[in-house]
């Protein structure tokens, strides 16, 4: 687990002085109050593990390359990214809590919480905005992600086929863009640039898939916020639309992990320990409880 905290130390570490840069100084208090109080920061990890697994050089001291200052670059955009979308998942939900604090709308009011995801949204495209394909495999995460919430609130999917599509544009995209993201820092060719997405955007599935799955089953004070949100909100999740048992989800949810995994084999990676928990991360998605 040192490899793994050292590497979230980088991202800690860079974080917290994107934040206190943000501008009005006003503003600070309520983006550290959104992205500093806790999470697993799973996203930005699979920027640094794709970044490492194709072959980049990650280290923690002052002798970091430009291509390691990017890659840590792209995984808090990644995050901050994340946590302006739960600001706005939070404010359509209702939900006064997360991650075990007040939602953001909560502690703020639904005025200032909408200009917190924007302003995180806008700390995050600068840490992007000086590489062209960065800004490219952003942009077209955030265009899946707003038809992925669009479909999840309007078109409200019935069938087994049609969730699968708004779990991968919901919450598979940005998965995929973290570990292509990681791949463009290293360098990586088109082709294993494309890999390491098509293994993050299972994955993501299967997050997701295990999301519904904890909505319908966890204790709130365990998961560190509301449960029972997706059938108080008629919000489809694929245990509410297909009626499958929490176990049958799960086993769909384990189908989408070993595709990662395949996915994965397909890739130029280089022999790194990040391979080994990226392969580790596609199967804890299917069996976290928080």
């Amino acid at each position: 687990m040192e490899y793994l905290e050292r590497r979230r130390a980088l991202i800690e570490e860079r974080l917290e002085p994107v934040l206190e840069a943000a501008e009005p100084e006003e503003m600070t208090e309520r983006l550290e109050h959104v992205s500093l109080s806790g999470g697993k920061r799973v996203r930005p990890m699979v920027t640094l593990l794709a970044f490492e697994a194709a072959g980049g050089e990650l280290v923690d001291d002052d002798d970091r390359t430009p291509a390691a200052d990017d890659a840590v670059d792209f995984a808090v955009g990644v995050e901050l990214v994340h946590n302006a979308s739960l600001v706005v998942d939070d404010i359509i939900d209702e939900s006064a809590l997360r991650r075990g604090v007040d939602s953001a709308w909560s502690a703020f009011g639904h005025g200032s919480a909408i200009v917190t995801s924007d302003g995180l949204l806008g700390e995050a495209f600068a840490l992007f905005s000086a590489d062209e394909r960065a800004m490219r495999v952003v942009s077209e995460a955030m265009v899946e992600l707003g038809e992925g919430e669009a479909t999840e609130l309007v078109a409200r999917p019935t069938t087994e086929a049609e969730y699968m599509e708004l779990a991968r544009r919901k919450t598979g995209a940005l998965f995929r863009a973290a570990a292509e993201l990681g791949a463009i820092a290293a360098d990586a060719d088109a082709y294993t640039v494309e890999a390491f997405g098509r293994y993050a955007e299972r994955v993501g599935i299967a997050f997701q898939i295990r999301d519904d799955v904890l909505d319908a089953t966890a204790d709130a004070a365990e998961l560190g916020k509301p449960t029972g949100q997706d059938a108080e909100m008629e919000r489809p999740s694929l245990v509410r639309i297909t009626e499958m048992t929490p176990e049958e989800a799960n086993e769909r949810a384990r189908r989408e992990s070993e595709a990662a995994l395949s996915a994965l084999e397909t890739a130029e990676v280089a022999d790194s320990e990040a391979v080994g928990y990226l392969r580790d991360l596609a199967e804890f998605v299917v069996v976290r409880e928080r």
